[in-house]
């Protein structure tokens, strides 16, 4: 696949033009931050600052539906997600280059990071006790589904991503040769919204599993909660 082209070999390993496509979208990514934010205001933002209060609000705004009150303990993570995943999808329009999230390596990057980060924000909440009391709950012998599902789950994030996108390019190549250039527009704004669509959908997702993650050991103070029936019960 031209996707997983190599481009040069640094020893035993090989630099594909996956990564050197992922590798510019984050010197693209830290360029507009820097530049976006040189010339910060209070009393006179600019056009540019607004666009990006609005989008730092609206996912902000996003994150608050899932799990209210975290917003800003959540933001760094799922907001960046968010940027890169559309970003990366949106590379696919370019000529000669083809989206990273085509590519399963990279989405299982990015299904890994998801895995871990609902682990570390859950004993973040919670504490490692806790937590991980969670797995064994409500019984110890179900301590091996949980531990299938987190896999299954991981496995799934990655597969879905990676097979959109694959798919999405290819209907799109098979259009283009079917139709010629008779059909540019509609094909382009067909991979614009599945590109932003699909990138809802993971960092929706990753939210969702994050949250599980974190409300995980409210079903224990819950069930280690005395009974109201009992309080005051004296023999």
């Amino acid at each position: 696949m031209n996707g997983e082209m190599i481009i040069f070999s640094l020893g035993l390993f090989h630099i594909t033009s996956t990564v050197v496509t992922t590798w510019g979208l984050l010197l693209f990514f830290a360029l507009s931050c820097w530049l976006a934010t040189r010339h910060l205001s209070v009393n006179e933002p600019g056009l540019i600052q607004t666009a990006l209060e609005g989008a730092i609000q609206a996912i902000e705004t996003a994150i608050d539906e899932v799990l209210p009150s975290k917003a800003t303990l959540l933001l760094p993570f799922i907001g960046t997600l968010w940027l890169f995943i559309a970003a990366a999808n949106l590379t696919g329009l370019i000529p000669e280059l083809h989206s990273p999230t085509g590519d399963l390596s990279t989405t299982a990057a990015l299904a890994i990071l998801v895995f871990l980060s609902v682990h570390w924000y859950g004993i973040r909440t919670s504490g490692l006790k806790r937590y991980l009391k969670h797995y064994l709950t409500p019984s110890p012998i179900l301590l091996p589904f949980h531990l299938l599902g987190e896999l299954s789950r991981t496995i799934a994030l990655a597969m879905r991503l990676f097979g959109n996108m694959m798919s999405l390019e290819m209907a799109a190549l098979l259009v283009l040769m079917v139709a010629g250039l008779l059909v540019p527009v509609p094909v382009l704004m067909l991979h614009i919204v599945e590109a932003l669509v699909q990138a809802y959908i993971f960092g929706t997702l990753a939210l969702i599993y994050i949250a599980g993650g974190m409300q995980s050991h409210e079903t224990d103070v819950i069930q280690d909660a005395p009974s109201p029936n009992n309080k005051g019960d004296k023999t």
